[in-house]
C-alpha cells in the first residue's frame, strides 16, 4: 500500500529556463515557498531574458509578489481557465497549426470545447477578470518560447488528472514542446519525490512504471533471477497479483471496512516508512482507522505523528532509521536527473539504515536471499547471469536498477556514472547541463532517459531536432498505430534528427525490429533477445536502435484526448464541495465510481447531497511555509524553524474575520462538510479575499482541540505542534489517481470562546 502522486515529470529544466524562456507560466505552484532554488531560477530568466512571469493562484503568494502578472483563480478552476485562454488562441488563429496537424492526434475534440468558453463565460467560473483572460492569452501566445511550472495546486483536486493533461495541451497548441525554453516544468517539492515514483511508490505499477500485467510480473521475476511460480505464490492468491493495492489517499477505508469487499481481508497492519501520514487529507479517518489496526510499525529518524495521533496504546513500534547523511547512494531530481550522495557519518546510536531494515525484515520472513539476488546478477553475452556470491551496497543496486528499468531509460545510470558526475559536478554548465573537460559529452544527472552507459542523458524531452544519440526523440508510441482510423504516427516532416527511418514509427518489438528497422537478427540474436524493448534484458534492441539512429520506444503523435478515460477531453468539473450550486447543476461532477484501488469513491452523491455553500460559506485553500515541508515532521524539531511559525494558523482577510467578531490573534474553529473541526489562530492577512482562507499543512500534534502531545515518547516532541488541516480537507479523490482533493473546498468559521 504505497502511492506518491505524479504531477508530471519535466520535460525541460530549470538551468534551461534561465537560458531560453521568455515566459513563465505558473499555475498552482508557488515555488518562493516550495522550492526557493527552483524559484531563484525563474528570477534569473527574468533578469536575463526579461521572461515576464505570470502566477496563478488563488491566495496572493510569495510567488506572485515577484510576478509581472497575478491572476487570483477560483480554486478548482483550472481546466475552466485554460479553456478560457485556448477560446481566445483558437478565435485569433494564434495556435501553431503545423505542430497540431503534423504532431498532435485529438485536437479538434479540444478546438470544440473550448468554443464554450468565452471571456465573459470564464470569468464566471474562474473568477478571474475578461479582460485578464484576453491579456493573458496573447501574452501567452505572442511570447516564445514559454514554459508551463505546476505543483501540487493543479494536482491535489477531484479532477486533478484532468488539470495535468490540459497544460500539456496548451503547451501543444502553441507548439512549445519539444523546445529549450518551453515544455512543463513541473515542481517536485522534496529531493527524491520524482525518485520514489519512479522506483514504485504506486499501488498500482511496479518500479519503472511497469504495469501489473502478468508480462510484467514475469519480466521481473526474470530479471530477479526468481522464478515466476515463487512470486506469485507471495500473494494471498494469483489474481491479487495483477489487482491495483490500498492507496495511501484511501488505505483508511480498507482498514474501516467491514467486510471483504475488494480485497481479500481488511487491512490489519501498518508499516510507515518515509511518509508523513498526516500529510494525507481525512486526518479524522486515518485516527479511527490507526485505532483499529492490529499492528502499527513507524521507521522514521523522527517520531511520525502516525503514532501521536492514535489512541492505540499496545503493539504501536518506533523504529529508528538513519537519515539521508548516514547511508548512500542515488536520489533523482525533479528534471529527471540523477545525483549520487555520499554517506557523511555512520548510523547514531541504535539506529540503522532504510535497507538495513529492509534486509532484517526479508531475513525474519524467509525471502532475504530471493530479496537481494539479482543485485549478484550481471548481463554477461546478451543473458543474464549470477556473477558474484556477495553484492556491494548500493552499487550492485544501483546497477540493478541500470539493468532492469528500460521503460524510462535507467540503462546509463550506473553508480560508476553516477559516481563521476557527483565526482566532476564542477564540469558541468549549470544552463544547459553540458559537460566539459573529462564529462564532455554527458548532461549533469544523466536525465532519463539515458538509454545506455554511453548515452549523454536527455535535457529536453520530445526534441526532434536532436539525434537520439544525444537526447533527442519524438512523442512515445504507447497507444497503437491508429484510432477510429486516424493513424498515430506522423509524416515524413517529423523525421528524428539523424535517424535512419523518416517520419513515425512504431515501438520496437522483437516482431517488428527486423522490418522497422531494415535488418536481418542472426539467430542467436533471436534466441536472446525479448519480447519487446521495455523486457529485453539482452539490450539486443536497444543496440540495433541506436545503430539506427531509432527511439526504442517509437516516435508518434502526442494525444489530446485519451479514450481510456472518463473525460476523453479534459472537461471541467466543479469541486465536491463548491461553493456555486448554480455552476455544480452545470458542470457537475463523474457519477460515483466504483473499486478503484479497492475502495468505492463518492463523487455526484456527495456533490449533490445539499447545498454545502449555505452551511459552509467560505473556501478553504492549503499552503505551504517556507521553514516546514510535508508534515513537518523533521523541521518542527528544530527551535530555529519553529520560532517562524512556532504555531498553526489561518490567514484570514480582515472584514471576514471581523464579520465574526474575529480579532487579529484570536482562535477560531473551522469546521468542514464531514462533521470535523480545528481549533486555530487567526492571522489578519489581505493574501486572501474575504471569501476564502488559507492555511498550512504542516503541522500536528493536536486533534480537533485535543492536544495529543502525552503520546510523544520522551524527548521526541518537536517545538511547535498544533492542528493538522487535513483534519478538515474535505473528502473528493481524483477519479484516476485518487489524490485527495486538498486544495479545493469549503468550512465554517466560529469565534473559539475563553
Amino acid at each position: 500500500m504505497a502511492n506518491t502522486w505524479g504531477y508530471g515529470a519535466m520535460t525541460n529544466h530549470f538551468g534551461d529556463v534561465v537560458g531560453h524562456s521568455k515566459a513563465i507560466f505558473m499555475i498552482g505552484a508557488n515555488s518562493a515557498v516550495s522550492n526557493p532554488i527552483g524559484f531563484k531560477h525563474f528570477l534569473q530568466a527574468k533578469d536575463r531574458n526579461n521572461a515576464k512571469l505570470i502566477v496563478v493562484d488563488p491566495v496572493f503568494t510569495k510567488s506572485a509578489a515577484k510576478a509581472d502578472h497575478y491572476l487570483r483563480i477560483r480554486t478548482g478552476t483550472d481546466v475552466a481557465f485554460i479553456y478560457g485562454l485556448l477560446h481566445i488562441i483558437f478565435k485569433n488563429g494564434w495556435e501553431d497549426k503545423s505542430f497540431i496537424e503534423n504532431r498532435v492526434y485529438g485536437m479538434d475534440e479540444v478546438r470544440e470545447e473550448a468554443k464554450k468558453w468565452t471571456p465573459e463565460e470564464t470569468a464566471n467560473v474562474t473568477g478571474v477578470s475578461a479582460a485578464q483572460i484576453i491579456q493573458i492569452a496573447t501574452l501567452l501566445a505572442k511570447t516564445k518560447p514559454m514554459t508551463v511550472v505546476w505543483a501540487l495546486g493543479i494536482t491535489q483536486h477531484s479532477t486533478g488528472t484532468s488539470n495535468t493533461r490540459i497544460l500539456p495541451i496548451l503547451q501543444l497548441v502553441l507548439g512549445n514542446m519539444g523546445k529549450k525554453g518551453g515544455g512543463c516544468n513541473i515542481i517536485r517539492g522534496h529531493d527524491n519525490v520524482q525518485g520514489s515514483t519512479d522506483m514504485c511508490c504506486l499501488a498500482d505499477s511496479l518500479p519503472g512504471y511497469y504495469g501489473l500485467g502478468e508480462a510484467s510480473w514475469k519480466y521481473y521475476a526474470k530479471a530477479w533471477g526468481l522464478d515466476y511460480k515463487w512470486l506469485q505464490d507471495r500473494f494471498y492468491s494469483p489474481k491479487w497479483m495483477n489487482e491495483k493495492g490500498f492507496s495511501l489517499a484511501k488505505w483508511w477505508q480498507g482498514v474501516l471496512q467491514e467486510e471483504k469487499t475488494y480485497s481479500s481481508s481488511p487491512i490489519k497492519a501498518l508499516w510507515v516508512q518515509g511518509n508523513g501520514i498526516t500529510s494525507m487529507a481525512q486526518t479524522a479517518k486515518v485516527q479511527e482507522a490507526l485505532d483499529k489496526l492490529d499492528l502499527l510499525v513507524i521507521a522514521e529518524p523522527f517520531v511520525n505523528e502516525a503514532a501521536v495521533i492514535t489512541s492505540k496504546q499496545d503493539d504501536v513500534y518506533i523504529l529508528p532509521v538513519g537519515t539521508q547523511f548516514e547511508t548512500e547512494g542515488s536520489v533523482t531530481a525533479t528534471n529527471r536527473t540523477s545525483q549520487w550522495r555520499t554517506k557523511v557519518v555512520d548510523p547514531l546510536y541504535e539506529s540503522k539504515t532504510d535497507h538495513d531494515v529492509m534486509f532484517e525484515f526479508a531475513k525474519k520472513f524467509g525471502f532475504y536471499d530471493e530479496f537481494t539476488k539479482a543485485m549478484k546478477m550481471k548481463v554477461v553475452n546478451g543473458e543474464l547471469k549470477e556473477v558474484k556470491k556477495e553484492f556491494t551496497w548500493p552499487d550492485d543496486a544501483a546497477d540493478e536498477l541500470a539493468r532492469i528499468v528500460k521503460t524510462i531509460g535507467l540503462g546509463g545510470w550506473t553508480a560508476k556514472r553516477l559516481r563521476e558526475h557527483q565526482e566532476n559536478w564542477n564540469l558541468f554548465d549549470p544552463i544547459s547541463l553540458e559537460g566539459h573537460g573529462k564529462m564532455k559529452g554527458q548532461y549533469y544527472g544523466l536525465p532519463w532517459p539515458s538509454w545506455t552507459t554511453k548515452h549523454p542523458g536527455s535535457p529536453i524531452l520530445y526534441d526532434v531536432d536532436t539525434p537520439v544519440s544525444k537526447g533527442g526523440m519524438g512523442f512515445r508510441n504507447r497507444f497503437g498505430l491508429e484510432h477510429n482510423g486516424v493513424s498515430q504516427l506522423p509524416d515524413e516532416s517529423v523525421s528524428v534528427k539523424g535517424s535512419k527511418i523518416k517520419g513515425g514509427y512504431p515501438e520496437i518489438t522483437k516482431d517488428n525490429i527486423e522490418e522497422v528497422l531494415g535488418i536481418k537478427l542472426t539467430e542467436d540474436e533471436k534466441r536472446k533477445i525479448g519480447t519487446n524493448w521495455k523486457t529485453d534484458i539482452s539490450g539486443i534492441i536497444q543496440e540495433k536502435c541506436d545503430e539506427a539512429g531509432v527511439c526504442v520506444y517509437g516516435n508518434a503523435k502526442a494525444r489530446a484526448k485519451v479514450w481510456t478515460f472518463p473525460d476523453q477531453t479534459p472537461l471541467h468539473r466543479e469541486p465536491i464541495h463548491s461553493p456555486r450550486m448554480d455552476l455544480v447543476r452545470k458542470y457537475p461532477t463523474y457519477e460515483d465510481q466504483k473499486n478503484n484501488f479497492r475502495v468505492d469513491v463518492r463523487f455526484k452523491s456527495e456533490q449533490m447531497a445539499q447545498d454545502w455553500s449555505k452551511e459552509f460559506p467560505t473556501m478553504l485553500v492549503t499552503m505551504r511555509v517556507v521553514n516546514l515541508s510535508g508534515a513537518g515532521m523533521l523541521e518542527r524539531t528544530s527551535k530555529y524553524l519553529s520560532h517562524i511559525t512556532p504555531e498553526m494558523f489561518a490567514n484570514i482577510n480582515p472584514e471576514l474575520a471581523q464579520s465574526h467578531n474575529i480579532q487579529d490573534g484570536d482562535m477560531m474553529w473551522l469546521h468542514s462538510p464531514q462533521g470535523t473541526k480545528i481549533k486555530v489562530k487567526a492571522q489578519y492577512s489581505t493574501r486572501v479575499t474575504p471569501d476564502r482562507i488559507a492555511l498550512p499543512y504542516n503541522f500536528a500534534g493536536h486533534m480537533q482541540g485535543v492536544d495529543m502531545s502525552a503520546n510523544y515518547p520522551e524527548g521526541t516532541k518537536p517545538y511547535a505542534i498544533g492542528e493538522s488541516s487535513n483534519t478538515i480537507t474535505n473528502y473528493g479523490f481524483d477519479i484516476i489517481t485518487q489524490i485527495p482533493e486538498f486544495n479545493a473546498g469549503l468550512c465554517k468559521i466560529v469565534k473559539a470562546e475563553g
